[in-house]
This record gives C-alpha cells, sequence and structure tokens, in this order.
C-alpha cells in the first residue's frame, strides 16, 4: 500500500485540545504548518512556525473570517491527483502546492444550540463551511491526503510518522477518511435538527439521524445476530440507560439487559414517591410504590418472584447498603417461601449507588453477583425529560417515528363515570395501575394493590384472556385491587370478570361505542370506573 510523506498540513481546529503537542510534532519533523485566524494565533505565541493562509492564497481572511480557506490554492492542493499528469500541470501553472494533512474540527454548533437561551442568529453563525469543505476535500482525495478531525487521533498520527520517516500509511486515510465523512454527516444532521425544530417541523421530507456507537456488543437478542449500541447524538441530558455510567466489575451488558434496563426505567421514571421497578423480557412482573424504598423493593419483589429470577431492578431512589442488603437477601427472605428457585438480576439501576452498596453487591458470596451491571443514571428531574426526542421503531425497509408516549396520570382529565366514586386509596392505586399498563405490551390488564403491581397480563390478542392470566398471578391479592387496561372495553366481559375476582375499581380509556354496557356492569357490581380519555398501546 501506498505511504504518503506529510511535508506540508493545515490545522485550523476550534477545540484546540492537543494541538499544541501535535503541531510541535509535525513541525519536528519538518513539515510545514499552515494555519488561519485563532489557531495561528496559539500556535505563534507558542512557539510554533505557523504559514499564515493569506501567504499561501494571497488573500486575507475577509467577511469577518466567513471567507478564509474557500480558495483555490487550498482546495486544488488538497484536491489535486497526483498521479494525473494534467492534475499536476494545472497545479505548476497555477503555483498550487500540495497539501498532505488537513487537522480540521468543526465550529461547536451542537454545544451552541444546547446553550439556554441561544439564539438563531447565534447558532447560524456557528455553522462552519470553510471546515466541513476542507474536510470532504481531504477525505475525497485520502489517496494523498490525511485528514484528522478529532483530538484522539493526533497520538496514531505522531506515532506513524515517526515510525516511518514522516509518512502515513493508505490504511489509515482510509479509516480517517471514512470517519470525517461520517463527521461531516453528523454535522450537518445536526444542523438539519435544529432548523427543522426550529420550524416546528417534526417529520420532516428527509431524516438523517446522527448517532455515535457507544460499544460493540457480545451479540444482539440471539448468538447469531451481531449488534452494537449507539447513542443519539441530541440525546441531551436526560437520565436515561443511554446517559447512565456502567459501573466498573461487572459483564459487558448485552443486547437484551439494554431493551430490558431500559423498559425498567422509563417505567420507574414515571414515579415522583419512592418506586422499584422489576422488568423481565420487556414486561414488569414487579412495581411497587412506597414512602420507604426497602418497602417498595419488597413490595415488587413478592408480586412474582419466579419471573424476577434473572430480571433487571430498576429504582428511582440512591441505593443504600439497606437497600443493597435487602436486594441480595431477597429470596431468603421472602422468595423461598412464594416458590421461588432462587433469585439473582442481570442489572440494576439507579440514580446513585453508594459505595458500601456496590461492595456489598459485587462481594456477598450466598448472593454471588460479582458479575451485575450496576448503572448509575445521576439523579431525575422530569424537565431535563427530552419532549422533541421521537420514539423510532425499524421496519425492514423502513422506519416509524412517533412522538414518544409522555401521558401519565392526568387528575384533571380523570372522568369518575360509575355512580360509586372511587375512594382515595382506590384511586391512589388506579394512579400506579394506569401508569403501569402503559409499559406493558398490548393488549393487556394490570391489577395493583397497595400501590403494588399484583398482576399482569401482557401481549395477549384479546383483553378477557389478559385478564385472566392478570387475575391468576395475583391469586387472593386480586380481591380488593385496582384494574387499569391499556384499551377500552369493547365489551363488558372484562367488567363482569373484574366482578367475579372482586377488583373494586378500574381504570380504562374509554371510547367505545359500547361503554355504557361496561359502565352499567360496573354500577350492578358496585365497581368504580374512571376514564382518562386516552389510549396506551405499546406494541
Amino acid at each position: 500500500m501506498k505511504e504518503i510523506k506529510i511535508r506540508r498540513a493545515i490545522i485550523s481546529v476550534s477545540d484546540k485540545t492537543g494541538i499544541l503537542e501535535f503541531a510541535r510534532a509535525l513541525a519536528d519533523m519538518g513539515v510545514e504548518i499552515i494555519s488561519t485566524g485563532g489557531t495561528a494565533r496559539a500556535l505563534t505565541e507558542a512557539g510554533v512556525k505557523v504559514t499564515g493562509i493569506e501567504q499561501v492564497t494571497g488573500f486575507g481572511e475577509m467577511m469577518n473570517g466567513r471567507v478564509k480557506t474557500l480558495h483555490p490554492k487550498i482546495h486544488g492542493g488538497l484536491l489535486a491527483l497526483r498521479d494525473n499528469i494534467e492534475h499536476v500541470e494545472a497545479m505548476k501553472k497555477n503555483n498550487i502546492n500540495p497539501i498532505d494533512l488537513v487537522c480540521v474540527n468543526l465550529y461547536p454548533f451542537e454545544q451552541t444550540v444546547a446553550k439556554p437561551g441561544c439564539t438563531l442568529e447565534e447558532a447560524i453563525e456557528n455553522i462552519d463551511i470553510g471546515g466541513p469543505s476542507m474536510v470532504r476535500s481531504a477525505a475525497k482525495n485520502h489517496k494523498f491526503v490525511t485528514i484528522v478531525t478529532c483530538p484522539d487521533q493526533y497520538q496514531t498520527v505522531m506515532e506513524e510518522m515517526k515510525k516511518n520517516n514522516g509518512m502515513v500509511s493508505e490504511a489509515t486515510r482510509t479509516v480517517l477518511a471514512r470517519k470525517a465523512f461520517a463527521l461531516t454527516a453528523a454535522y450537518d444532521s445536526a444542523i438539519s435538527s435544529y432548523l427543522n425544530a426550529q420550524a416546528g417541523v417534526s417529520f420532516p421530507e428527509k431524516l438523517t439521524l446522527s448517532l455515535q456507537r457507544g460499544q460493540e456488543l457480545r451479540y444482539g437478542e440471539n448468538p447469531h445476530q451481531k449488534a452494537a449500541f449507539y447513542r443519539l447524538a441530541q440525546s441531551g441530558r436526560e437520565p436515561s440507560v443511554a446517559n447512565a455510567r456502567i459501573l466498573e466489575g461487572g459483564r459487558q451488558i448485552s443486547f437484551n439487559n439494554l431493551m430490558d434496563t431500559n423498559a425498567a426505567f422509563e417505567l420507574v421514571k414515571e414515579f415522583d414517591d419512592p418506586a422499584v421497578v422489576i422488568v423481565k423480557h420487556m414486561n414488569p412482573c414487579g412495581c411497587a410504590v412506597d414512602p420507604d424504598i426497602v418497602e417498595a423493593y419488597r413490595k415488587a419483589y413478592i408480586a412474582d418472584p419466579v419471573s424476577a429470577f434473572g430480571g433487571i431492578i430498576a429504582l428511582n431512589r440512591p441505593v443504600t447498603q439497606d437497600l443493597a442488603d435487602n436486594i441480595v437477601e431477597c429470596y431468603q427472605r421472602w422468595g423461598k417461601d412464594l416458590g421461588a428457585a432462587g433469585f439473582f438480576a442481570e442489572v440494576i439501576i439507579a440514580p446513585v449507588f453508594d459505595p458500601k452498596a456496590v461492595e456489598l453487591i459485587r462481594t456477598r458470596k450466598r448472593w454471588g453477583q460479582e458479575d451485575v451491571r450496576l448503572l448509575e443514571t445521576g439523579d431525575i428531574h422530569k424537565e431535563e425529560i427530552n419532549q422533541a426526542e421521537l420514539d423510532l421503531r425499524c421496519l425492514v425497509g423502513g422506519a416509524l417515528l412517533q412522538q414518544r408516549d409522555l401521558a401519565g396520570w392526568e387528575p384533571g382529565q380523570i372522568k369518575v363515570v360509575t355512580k360509586r366514586q372511587p375512594t382515595g386509596e382506590e384511586l391512589t392505586d388506579l394512579q400506579v395501575a394506569w401508569i403501569a399498563v402503559k409499559h406493558v405490551k398490548s393488549n393487556t390488564i394490570v391489577l395493583v394493590k397497595n400501590r403494588a403491581v399484583v398482576g399482569v397480563g401482557a401481549g395477549q390478542m384479546n383483553r378477557v384472556d389478559a385478564g385472566m392470566l392478570a387475575i391468576r398471578q395475583a391469586g387472593a391479592k386480586a380481591k380488593g385491587s385496582a384494574m387499569a387496561s391499556d384499551a377500552f372495553f369493547p365489551f363488558p366481559d372484562n367488567v363482569a370478570q373484574a366482578a367475579e375476582a372482586g377488583i373494586t375499581c378500574i381504570v380504562q380509556p374509554g371510547g367505545s361505542k359500547q361503554d355504557a354496557l361496561s359502565i352499567a356492569e360496573a354500577d350492578k357490581n358496585n365497581i368504580a370506573m374512571v376514564f382518562t380519555g386516552k389510549r396506551h398501546f405499546l406494541h
């Protein structure tokens, strides 16, 4: 493969991290450095010899720096094919010298628009034009030109040049060019997304998403599928699985772990009071709210300790040493008497972990869970939820986009449709049930008692079977519980089913042509029923 000796380089960077060391290394290897504006000043002040861009082009910067590198003597030096006689003759005729390396990173557009109070004018001024143009020119001609776009690439290039008499291999240039085009694509995507948002356009004619690879995964849903995790560039500060920090010590997190952990954390985030959610295969098998987070955990676990085996634990409060002790000892304290065969968790996700809690989780022998993945999200603040982020579902050959379902319990929209009003305790259970049912696969029925999920019927083809499964799981706890349905009842059969099980109150969207039949069935059995006016299908 062809190696190219670096003789001339352009350096023009917004992020100046590591640039002095990189420029000095190039200069020490005899590379002529061409630079612009603030970068040229910084290098000159540091004692690095620099050729100003105006000395190359014959033109000074103009229009407040908007035009400085957009010139044939720059782009001719980048784009010329040096094995093409016509290109070489054109360079000689126009006194253009080849440029062998470009080190450019772009105006901080995303950081600028993320600042509170950023105006449209400020955003526009931070759209880089010359930088992406040089990046694309150099990347297109990577057969001859090395394109460096990020400080973490400096060391690789310096080491290769030092080992190879100032030359960079074709293999390295190809890798750098691939990354350069990904950078400019992501940059343009960020600008497009911002302008769409400014215009109030949720679903533009063309949509480009910018994602940054977080990590490659061992495999996908199944071992024969390759997989990787990517983070949205515009994910913001919202506490989430994507923004969580994985604490050291656990096994590598898997595709299915991430899917289940996201499902668990998005549900537990819904609650203001201390709450715990345990998820297995994308559905909550435990969910409870209590002023005492340890009691919330106990209630969530005992709801279905058999399903909780190998599940995901999500909490909206810090994991203290006491809470960790109850998590690792839950089988010994409660599970044995409820038919569980044992217990371990794949992942625990919470805002904060006390160091003593981490040590306990990692080292408790009977628990044996030194490999459990621990994800720390930081404190949950509802105002940080990204209202503009879209829910993306992939199809073969396409995708579906929709707004996120951020509707929760809305007291002002609740309508009591039966003769009997729900009691205060019933309303509290209805609220928990309604929030939980939103996060269970459709068709679904959820039963809640004492602010804890006691029965779940998930993903059924008809609502009667979903109700039957939820009631069967709840057993004796179904009596006196609250029922939630993710969609309306087209027939009164679920209400009759609830009455037979001793369920005392129901929350559902309403809106069926036959609502009157369900209401009459509820009145007949002294069941309080409320309508929310909103459906929560989850496919």
